[in-house]
């Protein structure tokens, strides 16, 4: 039911290499913007007394004869306080007050790490409280911002305290646990890199340890003490109360992000009520955002700051009159505005997965999701996604179905389910579907995926499975087929099927299976 630990520890080695590369380069150019002056570096004492290292930036006309608006930006997961300097810059530049702080349990911050628990939102209240009292802030205009964890912590914040009128949450996660344990599937890889990087710039809590250490172990005895962990720190518990206060939210991600997959962040835009915004873009986890940390031109810091300017300062800059939902898909440029997400994949066509397959489990068969942080990466770059040869997929360990060829481009928008029944060997078990764009020469490049776990299921009696794959925007080219593929090992993933098992997944004439894929209407 677990899993290796030396395999284990090899995915968190690579995990954490890839996060240190990133987080190092993300050092170098906000320090060469510290050096030009105009930051104030300070202590703020957060909640219970804990102290937060912070930097201030104010515009340079501030004489203390009027107030501007208030930017705070929390730190993304195991970054240091200087992560932001070349945005709060900019944001200074056009007449704000920011103020960037590290949270608690990273770097030099005191207290332990909380995983945006009760403490991270009391402390960003205390921080604001502090730019209030020591700033020329506006208390009528306040706003948040921030990438990966800094985005959650934003999100909880302001449904916590009314006075932030305006959220810009970059690559971050309303349902924390829809993101790292979708399809009751441990997501291993982004929590070894989680894991990894808190052991070596923070102090985890007692309590975060014991979530990992319960989280990797497979214990189903304590899989509903993790849910309501997650929960407590999804914004999603909490949306009514962005609601209620009207706040304005504005989301982004990118479509392979590998520790918070874009599906959830899709679910609960559709539940905000007030002024609201969704961008999803190519990339894995913040590198959307990342060339604009380093002060380059990025359209995501550029939407971020018309959000501000809108929602803080009411500049009628024309952002809430675009389309709300904003996509650029992984195959071409420019955008694509849509009225909501439901109007995204408004066109489907379902694909048959016909007749009966039986698969053996414990052997990868060549077909996965890629690695954590790096495949994103290299398909938001070279638009070269994870690949395998349709053809050459053994059989015994992989489940394969193709469309015919298509005569016309399938523009993929939105998010592909599987409908399939599922006979197991054992009560307990996982599977992996994959979604393939397969070429003439039937190498397949990977559209989309998500993993399925199963527990408590009789062993030999059938049963339904409805998997929503994680949502993607891709162009399948005219003459190209849709390979459907099902294994049951994947390195992004902690696997539960017992040695020997075998799956076998079938099409009932009165219930038959098949993959429903949106479509972009033409």
């Amino acid at each position: 039911m677990g899993t290796d630990r030396k395999a284990l520890r090899t995915t968190a080695v690579g995990a954490v290499s890839a996060a240190l590369i990133a987080g190092s380069a993300l050092g170098l150019a906000p320090a060469a913007a510290a050096a030009a002056g105009g930051v104030r570096f300070v202590d703020i004492t957060g909640d219970g007394g804990t102290v937060l290292k912070a930097n201030v930036v104010t515009p340079a006309a501030a004489d203390g004869s009027r107030r501007y608006p208030l930017v705070v930006l929390p730190t993304s997961w195991s970054l240091p306080q200087i992560e932001y300097l070349a945005q709060a810059q900019k944001l200074a530049d056009s007449g704000y007050v920011v103020v960037t702080y590290n949270v608690r349990g990273f770097w030099q911050s005191g207290g332990r790490i909380e995983v945006a628990g009760p403490p991270d939102w009391a402390d960003a209240s205390k921080v604001i409280d502090w730019a209030l009292a020591h700033t020329p802030a506006d208390p009528g205009h306040i706003g948040m911002a921030g990438v990966s964890y800094g985005a959650g912590i934003s999100l909880l914040a302001a449904e916590h305290d009314p006075r932030v009128k305006a959220v810009a949450a970059l690559s971050g996660w309303a349902d924390l646990i829809g993101s790292i344990y979708s399809g009751r599937t441990q997501h291993v890889q982004a929590a070894a890199l989680l894991d990894g990087t808190a052991t070596l710039t923070g102090r985890e809590s007692p309590e975060l340890r014991q979530v990992f250490d319960d989280f990797y172990a497979s214990d189903l005895s304590k899989e509903q003490d993790l849910v309501n962990w997650g929960k407590k720190r999804s914004a999603a518990t909490y949306a009514d109360r962005l609601n209620k206060n009207g706040t304005a939210v504005l989301l982004a991600n990118g479509w392979g992000d590998s520790v918070f997959s874009p599906n959830q962040y899709a679910d609960f835009y559709e539940r905000l009520t007030g002024p609201k915004r969704l961008e999803l873009r190519p990339g894995d986890h913040a590198t959307a955002e990342l060339t604009g940390l380093f002060g380059l031109p990025n359209d995501v810091w550029t939407d971020t700051r018309r959000w501000l300017d809108r929602y803080l300062k009411g500049a009628d800059n024309g952002i809430d009159r675009e389309q709300p939902v904003q996509l650029k898909s992984r195959s071409t440029d420019g955008y694509e505005g849509y009225p909501d997400w439901k109007s995204v994949g408004a066109a489907r066509r379902k694909f048959d997965l016909a007749g009966t397959t039986t698969i053996h489990a414990n052997v990868d068969s060549g077909a996965d999701g890629g690695v954590v942080f790096l495949s994103g990466i290299l398909d938001q770059v070279a638009r070269t996604p994870p690949i395998a040869s349709i053809p050459l997929l053994p059989r015994r360990w992989a489940a394969v179905w193709q469309s015919e060829r298509h005569a016309t481009t399938q523009r993929v928008r939105g998010t592909a389910t599987l409908h399939t029944t599922l006979t197991p060997a054992a009560e307990s078990g996982t599977f992996v579907a994959y979604l393939y764009d397969v070429g003439p020469l039937g190498f397949g490049k990977l559209v989309t995926h998500a993993p399925y776990t199963w527990h408590g299921r009789t062993p030999g009696e059938a049963f339904g499975v409805d998997l929503p794959l994680y949502s993607t925007a891709y162009d399948v080219p005219a003459g190209h087929r849709l390979a459907m593929v099902v294994d049951t090992v994947d390195p992004l993933y902690i696997e539960h099927n017992p040695s020997g098992a075998q799956l076998t997944f079938s099409s009932p004439a009165d219930d038959p299976s098949y993959v429903s894929v949106p479509l972009r209407e033409q």
